[in-house]
């Protein structure tokens, strides 16, 4: 069995118990514990806050060439992780390679922009003011990194790219980080930062690891400092009303819960039609439905609504789960005993407003922790509340019908009361034009398929580095990606006046 230790203080440390235990969700089997007991925190921040000068001196240009190293020491151990992910998170080969491929492709874009940002330490954000009547005394917005250390708290479901695409803004931004994975699954991200450590890719202290609780941690943070929080609005809540937190106004980016909604359009092409059922069905069953941006419900014109259950169903039943170790098994069990009780008891509470139409409730199994993907509908989705306020975290999502108008659709997902990413569906011009302004406020990101692109289209739970990840609402508010605007949370804006040329020389404008 693996102990896994915490990179801190530029030295791996084993905590001293209490110990949490990770497990092989297929067999239940112990495979790795993990305790942070005895660690000083304190040293920890620290140490890493020390590594703020050589990063913020620094260009962009070289920022970027570090997390290019970083990228291609975590892919020389491609397979060993993707072995691990299927081991600790039950994924499928399929899944965890969306896990550590999207880690090293987010490492590898934010390098790009390194690259052609070139030689300056600081971004400038738009273009000089002029101050009064001279030409040559100006004002201009910088973003400055922030002279502390990033804390990046990640969900189980990602353990390489939850934390490289935090780490990458940060690092570009030229501010230290420190990981903190859900310990469940921790063994992946505990061999990821081996590798980057063991190649020597960063400077030291630039990247730490905290393999088990987080202790006294947040009593070390101040204002210069951001924690980076990717988890349940429950957590959020508690590391936002954290004690010191509040008295220092330490900076807290959260992506949290999200009720993510499809909604396919009257008179929807074939080829659109199409695609909306193969997207639906990966959001089903792509990481056994554990990820933030998995589509939770579906909205359908009434008079559709039964073709949908049945062509879904029909595709969904070509999903076989099990062992993900087995080549045709295209869904795994849920990643812990935890999760599989809160998918049995989140299924049971929507059952007031919603009935199974396809698919077994998982019964109790001898061994491991599998749930099958399952198709809820709700026939009146105005009068429900549970099916627009509670997540199932698994392979679930509810088919609700509505009226046919963009209006009516979109005040059905605006129940959600904000979501990181919606879905349409459709080649009715107006019907689009019309449930995207009055969908975009309410989330992060909106893709939208007709269909001149439908068999090109990226299914809506695909996060790409340069669109931004984060929603408002329930979804935490937070800044994810999205390219520059990614580095949002690690920099401080700052209006530099004074003689313009001057300051455009000195800033490498």
């Amino acid at each position: 069995m693996q102990t896994l230790t915490s990179y801190v203080g530029g030295r791996w440390v084993t905590g001293e118990g209490p110990w949490t235990d990770l497990t092989d969700p297929t067999t239940e089997e112990v495979i790795a514990r993990a305790s942070t007991g005895g660690v000083d925190f304190g040293a920890a921040v620290r140490h890493a806050r020390a590594a703020g000068p050589a990063l913020r001196a620094l260009t962009f240009a070289e920022r970027g060439a570090l997390l290019e190293k970083a990228a291609k020491a975590i892919h020389a151990v491609r397979e060993e992780l993707l072995d691990l992910a299927i081991a600790n998170g039950g994924n499928t080969r399929s899944d965890a390679k969306f896990d550590v491929d999207g880690a090293t492709g987010t490492l590898m874009h934010y390098a790009e922009l390194g690259r052609a940002l070139g030689g300056r330490r600081v971004l400038l954000e738009g273009e000089p003011s002029n101050i009064g009547r001279s030409g040559r005394l100006q004002g201009q917005h910088v973003l400055a990194p922030r002279h502390g250390v990033a804390i990046a708290i990640n969900a189980f479901n990602f353990p390489c790219w939850g934390l490289a695409e935090k780490a990458a803004c940060a690092w570009l931004a030229g501010v230290p980080v420190i990981g903190k994975p859900a310990t469940a699954t921790a063994l992946v991200t505990w061999r990821m930062v081996q590798a980057v450590v063991e190649a020597g890719a960063l400077p030291e202290g630039a990247l730490g690891l905290i393999s088990g609780g987080v202790g006294d941690l947040f009593d070390h943070l101040t204002w210069r400092d951001v924690v980076a929080f990717t988890g349940s609005a429950d957590t959020a809540r508690r590391i936002r009303g954290h004690a010191r937190i509040l008295e220092n106004g330490v900076a807290v980016n959260v992506e949290a819960d999200s009720l993510n909604a499809a909604v396919l359009a009257p008179g929807a092409e074939d080829a659109t039609y199409d695609a909306f059922i193969r997207d639906a069905h990966k959001e089903i069953t792509q990481k056994a439905g554990q990820k933030c941006t998995a589509t939770r419900r579906i909205f359908v014109p009434r008079d559709r609504l039964d073709d949908v259950i049945a062509d879904l169903g029909e595709r969904l039943g070509t999903t076989i789960v099990g062992d993900p170790r087995r080549d045709e098994v295209g869904m795994g069990p849920l990643a812990t005993k935890e999760q599989l009780r809160s998918a049995r008891e989140g299924v049971e509470a929507l059952g007031g407003e919603a009935r199974v139409v396809w698919g077994q409730p998982a019964a109790k199994q001898d061994r491991g922790y599998f749930f099958g993907p399952l198709l809820l509908r709700a026939d009146d989705p105005h009068g429900a509340t549970r099916v627009h306020e509670l997540e199932v975290f698994g392979p679930v999502s509810t088919l609700m019908p509505y009226d046919g108008t963009a209006a009516d659709a979109a005040s059905l997902v605006q129940r959600g009361d904000g979501s990181l990413v919606a879905s349409i569906y459709g080649d009715d011009r107006e019907f689009l034009a019309a449930a995207i302004v009055e969908m975009a406020g309410w989330h992060g990101r909106l893709v939208v398929t007709d269909e001149k692109i439908a068999d090109k289209a990226i299914a809506p739970g695909t996060v790409l580095p340069n669109l931004l990840h984060g929603g408002p609402g329930r979804a935490g508010g937070g800044t994810e990606l999205g390219g520059l605007i990614g580095l949002g949370p690690y920099v401080q804006r700052c209006a530099v006046q004074g003689n313009g040329p001057l300051i455009a020389k000195l800033l490498g404008a």
